[in-house]
This record gives structure tokens, sequence and C-alpha cells, in this order.
């Protein structure tokens, strides 16, 4: 007897809705839980998703890559890759692992919200493999990190961070609980599956798999690598989504939703996957800045996806394009200096040949970023590491949670985009953060930043020590220079160098 092939009765075995007699569509797919936006099943039905798979062809897949993962672990387990690692290396991993292994646990619970409450057949469906998914990106990067526990205690943090109040997890949890569980299952895959993950989370995991490759890391490479190809197949449930919203009259409410969540998501990845990139990962092995990737993986192929599948350009693209040069810069900057306030070691990458590079492909960073660590390292040179440390806390935008800062320069160019609602002024960092907060006021109205608590007394005492102990960072917990400033020591010899 002849089998029939995979295409030959895949759409029809995925055909699952029906017109229910029991209840309305309304009780079964509760508008404020499908996110459908009063467009009826029958409009769903032309959702047609371009990732197909079974469930066996997706148990297989898995279990190979689950196995290539464990494997390469086992294999390497007694490399001493962790004893050799660049000191800013490892740091690369405690950021991601802390950032990023709770929130994929989080993602699962979008995941499983399109499952069930998706009004189309093929959402559905990969949905539910996208669920399973993110249980296992969440288990398998809670697992790796644990054996690094007994080494380190801040590799801790990958379970421990979402339990705090550490500000860089505020600001996680803030975009991650907007995206993945306030709202209904269309919105969530148009900000999870498109904005996010198709924009920006391949990117984070294609960057860093390449630079874990060239680090000789290739546990952490082969763990990030199995992840990426996952995602790459469940962020395809957004794109066909987009085509139904728009041939029902719904193109303004899609692009809105898809604009605020590539904004809310470059913020994010402003400070977590640019400092990685361009200060932390050992010069010899940087192939490319997070300039020239951002431009690459997001400016030219994200954009063609917009336009391919009838989106516009965000109204704020030139200002977004803008900070890809800058934004990261900063925050790089403000997270050394506030470093005790995170959980990893910050590289500084700033010795002389690292600053060579950084001008070469950010043209006028010494004139502008290179001022400030000129400044951090006359101190650090001169032994006043105690000028080095912060004495309070930054102003936070209340839309990304992050510290609102610019490119420093002759024209001081810091603004607070300030907004008042309901008799309270909200702070924000550009104007886009201060549009995402207006075109949905209830959905953030009453939330406090780190800084808000700070003023409200809500932390005490009212100074560094109150906010460490409120973010719950213990000693051996508190982030230092990844390098232990062997760096100054290079920039001294380059100077005595000059000087003779």
């Amino acid at each position: 007897m002849a089998t029939l092939g995979r295409l030959d009765w895949y759409d029809i075995a995925r055909a699952t809705n029906w017109t229910p007699s029991y209840v309305t569509e309304d009780e079964l797919y509760p508008p404020e839980l499908s996110g459908a936006d009063g467009l009826r099943m029958e409009a769903w039905e032309s959702y047609d998703e371009p990732y197909k798979q079974t469930y066996s062809e997706y148990v297989k897949v898995q279990r190979e890559k689950d196995a290539g993962a464990y494997s390469v672990k086992a294999a390497l387990e007694r490399s001493n890759m962790y004893a050799n690692a660049d000191a800013g290396w490892i740091s690369v991993m405690k950021a991601h692992y802390g950032a990023i292994a709770r929130g994929e646990y989080s993602a699962s619970t979008a995941e499983a919200r399109m499952a069930r409450f998706g009004k189309a057949p093929g959402m559905r469906n990969m949905a539910t493999l996208g669920m399973m998914d993110e249980i296992r990106h969440g288990q398998i990067q809670l697992f790796f990190p644990h054996e690094l526990c007994g080494k380190d205690r801040q590799f801790d943090w990958a379970h421990k961070a979402f339990d705090t109040n550490e500000w860089g997890i505020i600001a996680a949890r803030h975009i991650f609980d907007d995206m993945f569980t306030t709202r209904g299952a269309a919105e969530t895959a148009l900000m999870l599956t498109f904005a996010f993950e198709t924009g920006f989370t391949n990117m984070q995991f294609l960057g860093l798999a390449a630079d874990a490759a060239e680090v000789g890391d290739w546990t952490f490479s082969s763990l990030i690598s199995s992840i990426q190809t996952d995602e790459s197949r469940h962020a395809q449930i957004g794109a066909p989504l987009v085509t139904v919203l728009i041939e029902n009259g719904r193109k303004a409410e899609a692009q809105q939703i898809v604009d605020v969540g590539i904004w809310r998501a470059w913020r994010l990845f402003s400070v977590l996957t640019g400092p990685i990139m361009d200060y932390y990962t050992p010069l010899e092995h940087r192939k490319q800045s997070f300039k020239e990737f951002m431009q690459e993986w997001i400016v030219t192929q994200f954009e063609r996806s917009l336009l391919d599948i009838g989106l516009e350009r965000p109204w704020y693209w030139d200002e977004f394009m803008a900070q890809i040069d800058t934004q990261h810069h900063g925050q790089h900057l403000g997270v050394w200096f506030w470093r005790p306030t995170v959980w990893w070691n910050p590289a500084a990458g700033v010795s002389p040949d690292e600053r060579d590079w950084l001008e070469e492909k950010y043209p006028g960073w010494n004139a502008s970023w290179g001022k400030c660590w000129d400044v951090i390292t006359d101190n650090l040179l001169e032994g006043r590491i105690e000028l080095t440390y912060p004495e309070t806390l930054p102003v936070i935008c209340n839309m990304c949670q992050l510290p609102i800062n610019t490119t420093p320069g002759p024209a001081w160019q810091v603004r607070d985009y300030a907004h008042t609602h309901e008799g309270r002024t909200y702070h924000f960092c550009s104007d886009p953060c201060r549009w995402c907060f207006q075109v949905e006021p209830a959905r953030y109205a009453g939330h406090l930043s780190l800084i808000d608590r700070f003023l409200a007394g809500m932390i005490q005492p009212m100074d560094l020590s109150g906010g460490l102990a409120y973010m719950g960072l213990a000693p051996g917990e508190i982030g230092d220079d990844a390098h232990a400033y062997a760096w100054v020591e290079k920039v001294r010899a380059a100077r005595e160098r000059l000087a003779s």
C-alpha cells in the first residue's frame, strides 16, 4: 500500500476549526484571550503557516538536538574551558543565563495561550510545538550553568535573577510580562514571534553562537545553536497572522502592535547584546561590531520582512537607526560604572587596542565615549578607585526601565520626555518610549520604576547599600571589573611608551 506524503494530508489533519453548538464563539475563544479584534473564525481559515511540521517529526528533531548539545557538553567537561576562558567571555555567559533562562519559561505560557486561544488551526499547531520549545530552552539553560555554581556564585543568578528586584531584571520582566503573559493570542503572536523573535532573539542567539565558536566554547555554542534553530521555526507564527489582519482591514492595528514590540525589544537588546559584542567578547574573536551585525540582520533582513508582509517601517525608524550607532555605548558605560548592581563582572573593553577598534568601527568614539572613559582611567591610574563607583542611582525610563542616557559631547543632548497621566508625571528616555505608553496608558500606568520605589521610601536605607539589598545582590554576587583592572596597566604602559 502506498503511503501518503506529508503534504498530501497535512492541511486536512490540522484543519481543526468547527462551529461550536453548545457555547458561542466568544465563549470558546474569549476576545480578551484570543486577541482576535472582532474577526470571526472564518477569517482565520486563510492562515497558512510557512513552516509545516508534524509532531513525530518534531520529536525526532528535538531529540537529536538535545543529544547533540548534551553530548558536546559531556565530551568537553574535562577541557578546562571555564578555567582557560577570557574573563569577559565568562561574563557573557553569566549575563545571558540570568537575563534569558527564566524568560524562556515565561515564553512557554505565551505559546500555550496561542495554542489554546489562537483562532487559526495552523497557528495553534505551531504554537503547541513552540510551547514545548520554550520549556526545553528554559530547562537546558538552567541545567548548563548549574554545574558552574560551585565555581562562581554569580552563575546561580541563572535561576535566581527573576525572583529579585535587580534593575536589569525589572526591565526584562516589564517587557516579558507585556509581550508574553498579559495579551491575547493574536497580539502575543505579533509581539513575541514576529517583533521579538524574528527581529531580535535570532540576532542574540546567532551572534552568541558565532562568538562562542570563535572563543572555543563549543559547549555554549552547541547549546545556543540548538535553541536558535527552534526560534527560527516558531518565529514564523506571526507573519501569516499579519496577512490575515491586513486582508480584513486591520493593518493599522497590526502596525501599531508591531511598532511597540520592535521598539521595546530594541531597548532590551541594546543593553544586553550590544555590550557583549563590542566590549565583552575578546578583541581577537570579534568578527563584526554590534552596529554591523544589526545592519545586516535587523536593518536589512527585518526591514525586508516588514515590507514583504505589507507593513511599513515603524514611524521612529530614523531614531532607531541612529541609536544602533550610539545607544549601547552609553548602556555599557553605565553598567560598568554601576557594576555593583549587576550579577556579572562587566568587562571594560577599553584597553588601547580595544579603543582603536572602537574608533575604527564607530568613528568619533574617542571624542565622545572615550572622554568619559578617560576620566575613569585617570582615576584608576592614580589609585582613586573609589571615584569609579556610584554614590546613587541613575534616572530610569518609565517604559523600558533602563537608565536614560545619550551620547556625550559639546552639545549636551540628554532629555527627559515627560508625560502626565491622571495626575502623575512619567519620565521617558525617548519619544518612542513615551509613545508606547501613550497608545496604551491603562496597560502601563501605575508601575513604579526602581527610582520611583527609591523616592517612595520603599528602599531602605536610601543609599547604594540599601539599593543592593533591595536588588538581592549579596557579597560574592556583586559585580566588579571582569579583568580585575588589568587593562589599566596596558594603558599605563602605552602612555609610558609615548612619553619616552
